[in-house]
């Protein structure tokens, strides 16, 4: 049944994103940059809404008046990093206009490659890591100027469920350097749609969004260890089969 269910969402991802990016591509010249959002947006509340009846895959939310207090504020959004899922969703279901930083290769896909292209997101060259850097320290400042929020994946890279890469520190030095607030958020939602897996499992994905971390008088390396504690912490409340451990032990902090 997953099998099936999979598959439709997968045939209808296949005919509905090259449709959606054609319409992008003719409307975006008459649209604002912040228009172009909310247009291409849709896109991904599709996706979320019609995942919850063909695969199973619901979502909740703990802890978004961390963020609705912080609304005013320039923010950078510090994320667990373990599916596809949230990068779809959080387009789909934060508050405020946010800006990823991503691989470039991600605009080379066709359709929806094309269509990100347009927005003003941070891609970054990953085979330099000093030119990577500079990258996101330059155009990070130009975007939180623009009252963007910015979101990065510490973790690089999407993990397996249960796992811990070391956190990069880009992200709590780019906070540090403009004196942005950060929110960190942990989910599960790898538990619903796994790494590099075909197959969707029904379930329900939990975002847990923390408390906001300010960056004054803390160094780069300061606000990284709190916000990588934060999340490595919380990742046990929310899935703590997943780290061995059982429910009532998680929540014995």
């Amino acid at each position: 049944m997953n099998w099936l269910r999979s598959s439709i969402f997968a045939l209808f991802l296949l005919i509905f994103t090259p449709i959606w990016s054609i319409l992008c591509i003719l409307v975006f010249p008459f649209l604002n940059p912040e228009n172009r959002y909310r247009f291409i947006g849709l896109w991904n509340k599709i996706v979320i809404a019609l995942l919850q009846p063909l695969c199973g895959i619901h979502y909740e939310i703990r802890g978004m008046e961390n963020m609705m207090k912080a609304l005013d504020q320039p923010i950078v959004i510090l994320s667990k990093h373990q599916s596809a899922y949230e990068t779809i969703a959080y387009i789909a279901l934060l508050p405020k206009q946010i800006c990823f930083v991503f691989k470039r290769e991600l605009l080379w896909i066709p359709f929806f490659g094309w269509a990100l292209g347009l927005l003003k997101m941070i891609h970054i060259n990953r085979a330099s890591r000093e030119t990577a850097a500079l990258s996101v320290a330059s155009q990070g400042r130009n975007r939180l100027s623009e009252g963007k929020w910015i979101l990065m994946f510490p973790e690089g890279t999407r993990t397996s469920v249960g796992s811990h890469k070391p956190y990069r520190k880009g992200g709590a030095r780019l906070a540090s350097a403009t004196g942005a607030t950060v929110i960190p958020i942990a989910h599960n939602a790898g538990r619903c749609w796994p790494k590099n897996r075909f197959i969707k499992n029904p379930g329900v994905v939990i975002f847990s969004i923390g408390p906001a971390i300010p960056s004054e008088g803390k160094t780069g390396d300061q606000l990284h260890k709190e916000v990588e504690e934060w999340i490595e912490t919380e990742m046990r409340i929310i899935d703590p089969s997943a780290y061995g451990l059982t429910k009532t032990l998680a929540h014995s902090k």
